[in-house]
């Protein structure tokens, strides 16, 4: 696929089956890119593609079987919409809060490959089949070691307050899968690989709050 140099050669990128049930498009989608007029449009539509079809093969689409409707919060970002995201956090926009392009190749730029020349895609989701249980309890800790048992390709999470909203990552590197708690100031690891509660079955933390049926 070429660059994107036309509003067609852009409506056919978002017309891309990254899966069965995700489009290109709807990844594309950006508040602050929309609000401040920053187009969000790789500059390697190919490899965005080919990690977007990573992402939504192995990541979403089992939380989608399992929970039906995934929300996508946020997803692919350009390294220019990525810059001045980061460039308003620093400056004190919290609304804006966008780590540095060098920290966000293969992640949530997924057309920039990182250091080591390793692929790789990071999504924001909100899960609402959850958010029931979330609002009584507040407790992120269930979905989190679900997704731990269930969905094996995941290199990462970071879950937050707002809807219990959660980054999680494809990377085709190593990685030690941990699963963080993120709400500046604080910064809580739940578990990773090499920790003793990491190996096994923790159906313990989810069931009667996940329903057998997924």
């Amino acid at each position: 696929m070429a660059g994107i140099d036309s509003v067609a050669a852009l409506t056919e990128l978002g017309r891309v089956r990254l899966s069965e049930h995700f489009f290109m498009r709807e990844m594309l989608y950006s508040e602050v890119g929309n609000f401040h007029g920053i187009s969000n449009i790789p500059a390697d539509p190919d490899l965005a593609v080919e990690v977007g079809r990573q992402l939504a093969g192995r990541i979403l689409e089992p939380l989608k079987r399992a929970f039906g409707h995934v929300t996508i919060r946020s997803a692919y970002r350009s390294p220019v919409l990525n810059g001045f995201c980061h460039q308003r956090y620093l400056a004190g926009d919290t609304a804006s809060w966008c780590t540095s392009n060098q920290d966000n190749a293969a992640q949530h730029i997924w057309d920039l490959p990182d250091a080591a020349g390793r692929r790789g895609g990071t999504v924001t989701l909100v899960i609402p089949a959850y958010l029931d249980h979330y609002g009584r309890t507040g407790d992120w800790r269930p979905l989190a070691w679900w997704i731990r048992d269930h969905v094996p390709d995941y290199a990462e999470m970071f879950f937050f307050r707002h809807l219990c909203a959660f980054n999680i990552r494809w990377y085709d590197g190593p990685s030690d899968r941990a699963i963080w708690y993120l709400d500046p100031p604080v910064r809580e690891l739940l578990t990773r690989a090499g920790q003793v509660d990491f190996d096994g079955d923790h159906r313990r933390h989810y069931a009667g709050i996940i329903g057998e049926a997924v």
